[in-house]
């Protein structure tokens, strides 16, 4: 086999200028094959990354009445369940789950700051583990400690852009908002993490997140009751440890909130229920769209190392010709029919071997132009480039096949009588 190898490099450097141009088919169809792939895998990321940031994994888990979302303000709050410290941890003992939340959340309540109004801006009642797991840093003052919820200390935590609107030109930490006519003293400013912020490319998507735009203000999950008169059923948010899991994370976690509504509902008269948002599903569904689209192109690109392939065949056929007296000569002193189809061959696996590194090299270079001139994310795909160096070696095995059969098959007399 080496010795093949040795001969198959030998010849395909004897004529260099006619085996590049027979790798060229090969280079072509690989490096196409890679660039697309890793258009698509950069694509999926990016579609990602815009619906769910980058390092969140958070999935949001709502309690609906029928098929709408609970409105508490026109529900019947002596349904709702009441989520304590123990089912969170019923929660957090999950497979793949690293930290989950409860919370409060109001999209109604009169925000102010003298004659600043925060309109269209959150309040939050947050739990201790609200900040670590919906990725959020304090950026000035400080955070909630113990007392806070146990003396139900009425202070307020702001985002950056809540400050903004608030407290314009002002350092907001030791200032007042009225929340529902309550006063609440600012303690710290807060943003969030990059990498938990989904990227906004459309007014559909403006619309989605727009209260977190305007600002949000959180509050303990103790001194609720201060400024809202009526009950409020808590929401989760629950993270994963990977993307992947998040499906599965939030569906796991959704059961067992569930699980508590039926423990208080015995009658099964309810039409409660947790339903987590499955933004990943919305994901998958996108990414479909996207790879479809681009998995016409991979068939495209594929003609190509057909082309490629009957290239080879050519060329190797040209060889056996040209070689005629040589395998004439070896099947004189007893070389046999699979020594002789071994090295043809393996020299045809050689030369497409050569042509799909050099594709998958020149793939990754041509992913990076286009993602540089286009703007378009690229991500390269481990597994793609060694199925295409497979592929290709594939390839010179099933077209170098023809050639080394008619070479293996040469009368020795007949191939020393040539001319």
């Amino acid at each position: 086999m080496l010795e093949n190898i040795r001969l198959a490099f030998q010849g395909i450097w004897s004529h260099m200028m006619r085996s590049f141009l027979t790798m060229l088919g090969i280079i072509i169809g690989i490096a196409s094959i890679i660039a697309i792939v890793s258009t698509i895998k950069g694509t999926s990321e990016q579609i990602k990354e815009d619906l769910i940031g980058a390092g969140s994994n958070t999935v949001k888990i709502y309690l609906y009445d029928g098929d709408n979302q609970y409105d508490a303000e026109y529900g019947n709050s002596s349904k709702t369940p009441i989520l304590t410290d123990d089912v969170k941890e019923e929660v957090k003992d999950l497979d793949h789950v690293e930290n989950a939340t409860f919370y409060y959340n109001s999209t109604s309540a009169s925000i102010y700051n003298n004659n600043n109004s925060l309109e269209g801006g959150s309040v939050y009642g947050i739990d201790v583990n609200y900040l670590a797991t919906c990725g959020y840093i304090i950026q000035s003052g400080r955070g909630f400690v113990k007392d806070d919820y146990k003396n139900y200390n009425k202070v307020a935590l702001i985002d950056d852009n809540a400050a903004q609107n608030l407290f314009p030109s002002q350092n907001p930490v030791g200032q007042t908002v009225e929340i529902n006519q309550e006063p609440y003293t600012i303690v710290g400013v807060i943003r969030q993490d990059e990498n938990y912020q989904p990227t906004i490319n459309s007014i559909d998507e403006y619309y989605t997140y727009y209260q977190s735009i305007v600002g949000s203000v959180m509050i303990p999950d103790s001194c609720w009751p201060i400024s809202f008169k009526f009950d409020v059923p808590q929401n989760v948010i629950v993270k994963a440890d990977s993307t992947d899991t998040m499906s599965s994370v939030g569906n796991a976690a959704a059961d067992v909130l569930n699980n508590l509504i039926a423990a208080l509902n015995t009658d099964g008269n309810t039409t409660m229920k947790y339903k987590a948002d499955n933004i990943m599903e919305q994901v998958k569904n996108m990414q479909k769209l996207s790879e479809s689209t681009n998995n016409q192109l991979i068939w495209i690109a594929s003609i190509s190392l057909l082309v490629g392939g009957i290239g080879v065949m050519n060329i190797m056929l040209v060889s056996v010709t040209e070689r005629t007296k040589e395998i004439g000569l070896k099947k004189a002193i007893g070389a046999r029919k699979k020594t002789i189809l071994g090295q043809f061959l393996t020299e045809a696996s050689v030369l497409t071997s050569i042509g799909g590194i050099i594709g998958v090299i020149t793939g990754i270079g041509l992913s990076k132009v286009v993602g540089k001139v286009t703007g378009s994310p690229t991500a390269i795909s481990v597994p793609s480039i060694v199925i295409a160096v497979l592929f290709s070696t594939v390839i010179g095995v099933v077209f170098g096949l023809l050639p080394s059969v008619k070479a293996a098959n040469l009368n020795p007399i007949d191939a020393l009588r040539s001319e």
